[in-house]
């Protein structure tokens, strides 16, 4: 696959030449003065992105599965009650990483292409009278699927039942692409990772750790180690780590979140809603549909797209990549095969994406699939060239 041609899966993302410049430093002391001066930045930065006003950040040198894992064993104890839907592949991983801790899950099944119920997580929570769910745990936006679930909803559910179990979101492909409000949303720990809406290389999990769930760190008996947040703002407020920082990558970070902020976050979230519904109208031209079930459920980040009866999504992901030298995103789980995924978040823009989709289509010319090249391209080339590029595009 030449690497020249811009990615479309939905992380890691394509890396802008100056945050691949920042992240190529030699080698310093990670205990001097000098790496305090860049860490510093990058943790304030990502206060500005996640919505904090309160709290702590940490940078884990890992990346979003190793965040989960920090936000549960920091706060929990064996045993412990946590309340999940699970309705895609991600939410499934958490659930499956909090059995395997030997926490109590109690899981909501939805269907895959829903968000996450809030109806139904508000019935669990009135249900559980004696307060014994300790955390909810929530995926932002589901990768497998293409839909993004109302955090605030689940805050509004949490608050109507009285309910003082602590939240916890996987902004893991959301996070500096689409709105996010952990001080409004009153969200306790959120994840994300580098490699997605901060454009860096995979290597680290970055988390928003509020004061409630800071507390829970004093009490949580679940063995940790290297993601012991006591250990590393023990070691923060000394200027360094109790380890080994990932330093060229919290490097770029600060460069990531400059050029977010240059850009406006504002705008970045704006450009990703514009990208987004141009890929659904070019889907809509083809005659075909996203997973996600309905239109508030659209991710900005990544449409899953439902091939045609008889058509197998993974071949065609198969063949962008041997024969164009394009990455697209297969099914995952419950949708294998039944969807291509298109990743339109990070560093792209409205003529990258349209060099995306007319690979898509070459691809599915290729297999026989019922597509008239360039209707899709055009479809979305109409809503790129009337859509005010400043403001955040119509659905």
């Amino acid at each position: 696959m030449s690497s020249q041609n811009p990615v479309f899966i939905p992380g890691p993302t394509n890396i802008p030449e100056e945050i691949r410049k920042a992240c190529d430093m030699p080698t310093i002391d990670h205990r001097s003065p000098t790496f305090g001066r860049m860490f510093r930045p990058a943790v304030a930065g990502v206060r500005r992105v996640l919505g904090m006003t309160e709290g702590e950040v940490i940078l884990l040198p890992s990346t979003g599965t190793g965040g989960w894992e920090a936000a549960v064993t920091n706060t929990l104890s064996p045993g412990d009650r946590v309340l999940a839907a699970r309705f895609g592949m991600f939410s499934h991983r958490w659930i499956d990483l909090c059995r395997r801790h030997g926490l109590d899950v109690q899981v909501i099944e939805a269907p895959w292409g829903q968000g996450a119920p809030l109806a139904a997580i508000e019935a669990a929570l009135r249900a559980d009278t004696g307060h014994t769910i300790r955390a909810v745990l929530a995926t932002h936006n589901e990768t497998a699927t293409g839909v993004r679930s109302d955090i605030a909803g689940i805050r509004r559910a949490l608050d109507a039942a009285g309910h003082p179990a602590l939240l916890f979101v996987d902004g893991v492909s959301s996070i500096g692409c689409m709105p996010f409000d952990m001080a409004g949303w009153g969200v306790d720990i959120a994840v994300a990772g580098s490699q997605k809406g901060f454009m860096l290389p995979a290597g680290l999990a970055i988390l928003g750790v509020g004061p409630r769930a800071l507390a829970a760190m004093e009490t949580a008996t679940l063995p940790r180690t290297f993601f012991d947040f006591r250990d590393m703002l023990k070691a923060y407020a000394a200027g360094g780590y109790p380890y080994t920082p990932a330093v060229g990558l919290i490097a770029g970070l600060a460069r990531s979140i400059e050029m977010l902020e240059d850009e406006g976050l504002d705008a970045v979230y704006a450009r990703h809603a514009r990208l987004a519904e141009g890929v659904r109208r070019a889907v809509a031209a083809w005659g075909m549909k996203p997973c996600a079930a309905s239109p508030e459920l659209y991710s900005e980040t990544v449409t899953a797209v439902v091939v045609p009866e008889g058509c197998n999504g993974t071949d065609l992901v198969k063949l962008a990549a041997e024969k164009y030298g394009v990455a697209f995103g297969v099914g995952l789980g419950e949708v294998a095969g039944k969807v291509f995924r298109i990743g339109h978040l990070g560093m792209l823009t409205d003529v990258m994406v349209l060099a995306g989709l007319a690979t898509a289509e070459m691809c599915m010319a290729d297999l026989g699939w019922p597509v008239r090249l360039g209707s899709g391209v055009a479809a979305a080339q109409e809503f790129y060239r009337g859509a005010p590029v400043a403001v955040r595009a119509a659905a």
